[in-house]
């Protein structure tokens, strides 16, 4: 039986993690509040954000965290370009052909980096990778510690954003109702490319906050985008608020499951929590019936 020190920095540890995992999902929910689509393309463009953070540091010596200004840009306009100019036109207003490009766009992403980088699997070490904060008894890794920050600094300005921006507002008006929202003058097909834009934002943010303490390779996008759409049907698709309080759920729950029944069944416990929530609460913690 473990002690309740070790269980309790499991806690924590959990939540950290939790928080990182949160903002990978936070893209995934904001895309579907207001474009009402599961975005497959997710996971394919967090494994590119990773990569890309991998290429940056060795071209240029840069740190994870100090790239995180320069590919929020980046992939903001790469997923506004993506929306703008192949989602929208490809779908021609239907939902379902836009889930079936998003799946092309996450095979053709997949593949592109297998071609440019190999199916090897990589890493990024810096000096804080392994270094440790000693808060009373228990060892909080800092990277972890850094990273669940940067997810919640970042999580607190998108809701600013959203909330007190013109164009949040914009944002707010189409994922209510886009046809009222298009009668007063906006223009959806911007609103959407500009909300696509964000969610690859916080892909790209979250790359640079997983980094030091994960691996990448072209494949482990799946992984990433199972676990986020686990917090968004949890928290509730569409609801910012349910998507962060989900991922420190799932991060206490995986690392609850990784203390008891080992590391490489972790993840158990995150899909029994997923068939739970679909069981008896569809709508997740902060959804709504549609």
């Amino acid at each position: 039986m473990y002690s309740a020190d070790i269980i309790i920095e499991a806690l924590l540890n959990g939540l950290l993690t939790g928080a990182i995992y949160a903002l990978v999902a936070l893209g995934l929910t904001l895309v579907y509040g207001v474009l009402h689509i599961i975005n497959f393309a997710h996971g394919a463009l967090l494994a590119a954000a990773m990569f890309a953070v991998l290429f940056v540091n060795q071209i240029l010596g840069l740190d994870p965290y100090v790239q995180i200004p320069l590919l929020a840009v980046i992939f903001f306009g790469l997923g506004y370009g993506l929306q703008r100019l192949v989602i929208g036109p490809a779908s021609h207003g239907r939902d379902e052909n836009i889930l079936l490009v998003t799946l092309g766009l996450s095979i053709i992403i997949e593949n592109l980096l297998l071609a440019g980088f190999g199916s090897d699997t990589r890493s990024l070490n810096t000096d804080y990778s392994f270094a440790v904060f000693e808060v009373g008894p228990y060892l909080l890794g800092q990277a972890r510690v850094f990273g669940a920050a940067g997810a919640l600094a970042t999580a607190a300005l998108l809701w600013l954003f959203l909330s007190r921006s013109d164009t949040g507002k914009a944002i707010r008006a189409v994922a209510r109702e886009k046809i009222g929202a298009s009668l007063q003058g906006i223009s959806v097909g911007h609103v959407y490319a500009v909300t696509f834009g964000l969610g690859c934002a916080c892909l790209a943010v979250a790359a640079c906050l997983l980094l030091p303490t994960f691996y990448v390779n072209p494949r482990i996008g799946s992984a990433y985008v199972l676990v986020a759409f686990t917090i968004v049907v949890l928290g509730g698709m569409g609801s910012i608020v349910g998507a962060m309080l989900g991922g420190l759920i799932i991060g206490v729950v995986e690392s609850m499951s990784g203390l008891f029944l080992g590391e490489s069944l972790g993840q158990i416990g995150i899909f029994l929590i997923f068939i739970l929530a679909l069981l008896f609460k569809p709508t997740g913690l902060f959804g709504a019936k549609a």
